[in-house]
């Protein structure tokens, strides 16, 4: 046997070895013998490399791979409330979810467990709308894969490109699969109204596609070009506002308001979540930093209002590095931050 034909015969044995449904095999397997008689062509060589990464995608895809579920509610609400302050009806909502899964796992109706409406949070920038969707995904013990639509102007970004391209590959939407492992993940489709203006209506196209229970189950990648069942998918969208999604796209969207921010929640966010989560992040040990109660109005606040909680982070973070320098210069080992001396650490 020569070399060409060993090289086949390996691929063969990989497919064969894997678990792809059996139309798909079939079809791998015709092309395989076409493939064949092809090894004293000078077409080879570019056909086999053509056919061996298509396998190797189709390989990688979790056609039966699914996770167990967690639908343990107390466990879940701990989850969420460990990561967010507030947001009581968001939680709520994603508590509801989890009991109709439980529910009908435990009568045994496993087809409908994944029929449900798909969530959207909507609100400004900063305000943990895709920081929820990692928790929620966290809470139902499922993988997670994002997909950032900012800036996203055509299509085949989501639905992968013809073989017949030279540089052809598969859209976001397989990536996301492959990178999650699992055909029940949780995929993010991040910030769907920042989609550019040439590309929305054939883009909005496609998401009607994948977030409709009667066609997802049979989502077609042009690269793939084999249907994959995306019903058991749990898609989470954000978006800004809802002005530039689509009517088809919200139909099958359930829209849920993220709100701003007072101050006096961002004292307790940035005091309880962000501040204990960024010393940790700086190596900082426990204790090092204090904050006089009195000075929280000053760190949240310093430059004007901010719907969100990024420029309460940096702040923190600006102040964090700052300690830091100076424990590293040998300075003080313990900082306590008042309203006397907090100029000399906010960031200017």
């Amino acid at each position: 046997m020569d070399a060409a034909a060993q090289e086949i015969s390996k691929l063969a044995e990989r497919v064969r070895g894997s678990t792809l449904p059996n139309k798909l095999l079939e079809e791998i397997s015709v092309r395989l013998d076409q493939l064949s008689k092809l090894t004293n062509s000078p077409t080879f060589l570019p056909e086999f490399d053509r056919i061996s990464k298509y396998i190797d995608w189709v390989i990688s895809l979790p056609w039966e791979v699914r996770t167990q579920d967690t639908l343990d509610l107390e466990a879940g609400r701990k989850i969420l409330d460990k990561n967010h302050y507030g947001l009581l009806e968001v939680k709520d909502r994603i508590l509801e979810y989890m009991s109709v899964m439980k529910l009908k796992q435990e009568r045994g109706e496993g087809a409908d467990i994944f029929r449900a409406p798909i969530l959207c949070f909507v609100g400004l920038v900063g305000t943990g709308k895709t920081t929820i969707a990692y928790s929620i995904a966290q809470a139902l013990g499922r993988r997670f894969a994002r997909i950032p639509f900012g800036g996203m102007g055509d299509p085949l970004d989501l639905r992968g490109q013809s073989r017949m391209h030279p540089e052809a590959e598969p859209g976001k939407v397989i990536k996301s699969l492959k990178f999650a492992q699992s055909k029940n993940c949780v995929i993010l489709l991040d910030e769907i109204d920042r989609v550019t203006e040439a590309g929305r209506s054939s883009i909005m196209g496609v998401l009607v596609e994948l977030l409709d229970p009667e066609q997802n189950h049979e989502f077609v990648d042009h690269y793939i070009d084999f249907p994959f069942d995306l019903s058991e998918v749990l898609f989470i969208a954000t978006a800004n506002n809802t002005t530039n999604i689509s009517t088809a796209v919200l139909d099958r969207l359930e829209p849920i308001g993220m709100p701003s921010y007072s101050d006096n929640e961002k004292i307790t966010i940035g005091s309880q979540y962000v501040f204990p989560r960024i010393m940790a992040a700086a190596g900082l040990p426990e204790g090092s930093v204090t904050l006089d109660n009195e000075v929280w109005p000053l760190v949240v606040r310093p430059l004007g209002f901010d719907s969100g909680i990024r420029t309460l982070e940096r702040t923190i973070e600006g102040i964090v590095r700052k300690i830091a320098k100076l424990i590293v210069e040998g300075k003080g080992q313990s900082f306590r931050i008042n309203t006397q001396n907090v100029k000399e650490f906010l960031p200017q």
